[in-house]
């Protein structure tokens, strides 16, 4: 098999990978009321099955991504997959609240291990003329991670129970770990390139990459809209515009996900072509999105009529795809190949914590502002940080592992 087919079917092996990894996390609240039929939660109980999630996520992330760059992204990967899916499968099997939160937690320390070892195997694949294309395209897979999550996991609870749910994406996830093993390959060369200080040198070293203070002050902005979007959008669409509970669901995860997809080939197509001629190709495809994104998430909290709404929720999804496929793309040009996972973990606890955070605050703030305040103070947010990341200097640090060949 050539390096350019390898390259590409990595993206498809991940892709499906990635789509687990989502559908898992995020199925558990498509079945709420089932659960409660044989696990008594409160509301609160049920809050922290997400709460619980992140905050271990978010604290597991810099150190999995330095152990992915430290022994290997193809093992932390099938490890990663392997452990969230007996974890998925536990779950099934939780007879009491403590053990749905326990299987909560040992969740997000086993899917905290994924995406940054993932994305890194990816930008070891693809140098600049796929770069972005190729870590969009691994997005859209998390894309349909929700989406089958929300809509495919409560028709599946309705007809065949929820623990059969967790039980079979359990066994899914299993044996795709085990294909993972076989199918899954590194490019040659990569041994050389493992990290080999200790994980505060590691961390040290990013954090005095030129530019990177920048990248996670935005990478966190941009996790404030999301996740209000993620939230509370359908409770607020429920209230505001008298959507019913369905109606409300679906408006609240298909717009913006549709949109994200198309989001992510733009951003990917715009960003490879740019970088050709610009070493901030990529930043400021970045950058362009955040600017698109901003202003329709300001109407998405201000405007009363629906077509409106949905304009807001597309073009703010749009933007949405075009500043994810270009996250670890944008971490490439300031970090070499051993520090990128690592990198990329710091970003994503700076999201997750950033997420959690607004998360209470937006409900903190429900009966002052409302959530359409909060969604205009988020677009601000979004429109100062696309100002800096405009005017973000970027390296050219090594491209991929097939550069160095």
């Amino acid at each position: 098999m050539s390096f350019r087919t390898r390259a590409w079917v990595t993206v498809g092996l991940l892709w499906v990978a990635g789509m687990l990894n989502y559908l898992d996390r995020q199925v558990i609240f498509s079945v709420i009321p089932l659960i409660r039929r044989d696990v008594p939660l409160t509301d609160v109980e049920v809050g922290l099955l997400g709460t619980l999630f992140f905050w271990v996520y978010a604290v597991c992330s810099p150190v999995a991504g330095f152990l992915a760059d430290r022994f290997g992204w193809k093992r932390v990967i099938v490890f990663s997959l392997c452990v969230w899916s007996a974890v998925t499968w536990l779950t099934g099997h939780a007879r009491t609240r403590e053990e749905l939160l326990a299987a909560r937690a040992l969740m997000g320390i086993s899917e905290a291990c994924y995406l940054p070892a993932a994305l890194a195997l990816i930008a070891a694949y693809h140098s600049g003329s796929t770069r972005s294309k190729a870590t969009g395209l691994n997005f859209s897979g998390i894309y349909a991670g929700i989406v089958i999550g929300g809509v495919g996991g409560g028709w599946m609870g309705e007809h065949y129970g929820w623990r059969f749910v967790f039980t079979l994406l359990g066994v899914v996830g299993v044996a795709y770990s085990a294909m993972l093993f076989f199918a899954l390959k590194e490019p040659a060369g990569t041994d050389d390139k493992r990290q080999k200080t200790p994980f505060w040198g590691a961390t040290r070293q990013v954090w005095a990459l030129r530019g990177f203070p920048v990248l996670l002050g935005v990478f966190a902005a941009a996790s404030v809209g999301n996740a209000i979007v993620y939230t509370w959008l359908p409770l607020y669409l429920y209230e505001r515009f008298g959507m019913t509970l369905a109606e409300a669901g679906f408006a609240a995860t298909f717009w913006v996900q549709a949109a994200s997809f198309g989001g992510i080939l733009l951003g990917g197509w715009l960003a490879d072509r740019w970088a050709h001629t610009s070493t901030r190709g990529r930043v400021r495809t970045q950058a362009l999105g955040m600017l698109a994104a901003a202003p329709f998430l300001f109407l998405t909290g201000s405007t009363s009529l629906v077509p409106f709404l949905v304009a807001g929720l597309v073009v703010f999804g749009v933007g949405r795809g075009m500043f994810d496929s270009n996250a670890m793309p944008v971490l490439c040009q300031l970090a070499k190949p051993e520090l990128r996972a690592t990198g990329y973990g710091i970003l994503n606890m700076a999201g997750t914590v950033t997420s959690g955070v607004t998360a209470l605050a937006a409900g903190a703030m429900k009966s002052r502002i409302g959530i359409g305040g909060a969604l205009e103070v988020a677009a601000v947010i979004l429109l100062v940080s696309a100002v800096f990341l405009w005017r973000m200097e970027v390296g050219g640090a090594e491209e991929s592992i097939r550069d160095l060949e």
